[in-house]
């Protein structure tokens, strides 16, 4: 069963900007590409920060405010210096969040998620820029044709990783919503034969309409399974 990574949906030809990139050229990258925004590399490619459009808002935000408020925060204190700053280097946010090739989706979609980042720059293990994701081209996963993934749950759950087991089943997709009907030797079988296919890429969701002689969850629990001494 193919594991899909990052690798497998980012852009790799990625507009960067340089550390000495200017306020005024970045807000031509951003606006001319239709970007939200761009990683900031140094000689080497490696990835040294990020500006996006809420960096860049800074100047407008803060515009004619120079004097720092009593008790302002930290936070605050730094966006009011981004309102002065003149280069990329003094506009990135840093440390960058990235994420290194062959990631998984679900690493990716995780990263996103805790760090509250629309995009990740995927980089090597030096960390330097190979490409960079988006949450949209997570979602790209789900653009599998219907036979495509059936036929990886054919081949490969069933195929591959149920081969052993006395199980019949057809299998059905539609708009990505998967239908298992048949019948499996043991619980155990059919409980494995729709956690896999849940796993394939592309799956929204999983119907189980399949039956099994033997019911094996009592002595699973107890350690007695099949194939054990």
């Amino acid at each position: 069963m193919k594991i899909w990574t990052v690798d497998d949906v980012m852009t790799q030809a990625v507009v960067t900007a340089g550390p000495a990139t200017t306020y005024r050229e970045l807000v031509d990258l951003l606006v001319s590409r239709r970007f939200s925004a761009v990683p900031v590399v140094d000689e080497f490619q490696r990835v040294t920060g990020l500006v996006s459009e809420a960096d860049l808002l800074r100047k407008i935000e803060y515009a004619g405010d120079d004097q720092p408020r009593m008790f302002e925060s930290r936070r605050r204190r730094g966006e009011r210096a981004k309102a002065h700053a003149r280069t990329a280097a003094d506009l990135m946010s840093r440390p960058p969040v990235t994420v290194l090739a062959g990631a998984t989706l679900v690493a990716a979609a995780r990263t996103m998620d805790d760090e509250q980042v629309k995009r990740l720059p995927v980089v090597d293990g030096l960390g330097r820029l190979v490409g960079i994701v988006t949450r949209g081209d997570l979602l790209k996963v789900h653009l599998r044709p219907d036979d495509e993934i059936k036929a990886e749950v054919v081949d490969d759950v069933f195929g591959r990783y149920l081969i052993g087991s006395d199980t019949s089943v057809t299998v059905e997709v539609e708009n990505g919503v998967v239908t298992l009907t048949g019948r499996a030797d043991r619980w155990s079988a059919a409980d494995m034969a729709l956690r896999l296919t849940r796993k394939v890429a592309g799956v929204v969701e999983v119907v189980g309409k399949m039956s099994y002689d033997f019911d094996d969850r009592q002595m699973l629990s107890t350690g007695l399974g099949f194939g054990s001494a």
